[in-house]
């Protein structure tokens, strides 16, 4: 589960940096926020792939393990 917190506060980092970035040079109210998904988008796409590897992983771990818990325990109740 860290590496998904570690993505998901990398990506907040990095859109907040981009609009205060773009606020320096004078984008303002919704141009401001457009701008800074875009450009954070493609930023985050490009600097983060190992991280968005290790929180797929993560995520695709748990959401197994859970799995094979749910199927354990609905084995052990027809039985």
């Amino acid at each position: 589960m860290r590496s998904v917190f570690f993505y998901t506060a990398a990506r907040v980092g990095i859109f907040i940096a981009t609009g205060a970035l773009l606020a320096l040079f004078g984008a303002r109210g919704v141009l401001l926020l457009l701008l800074a998904l875009l450009i954070s988008g493609i930023i985050s796409f490009v600097l983060l792939s190992g991280q968005r590897d290790a929180m797929s992983s993560a995520v695709t771990k748990g959401w197994t393990s859970r799995r094979k818990k749910f199927e354990q325990m609905r084995t052990k109740e027809d039985a």
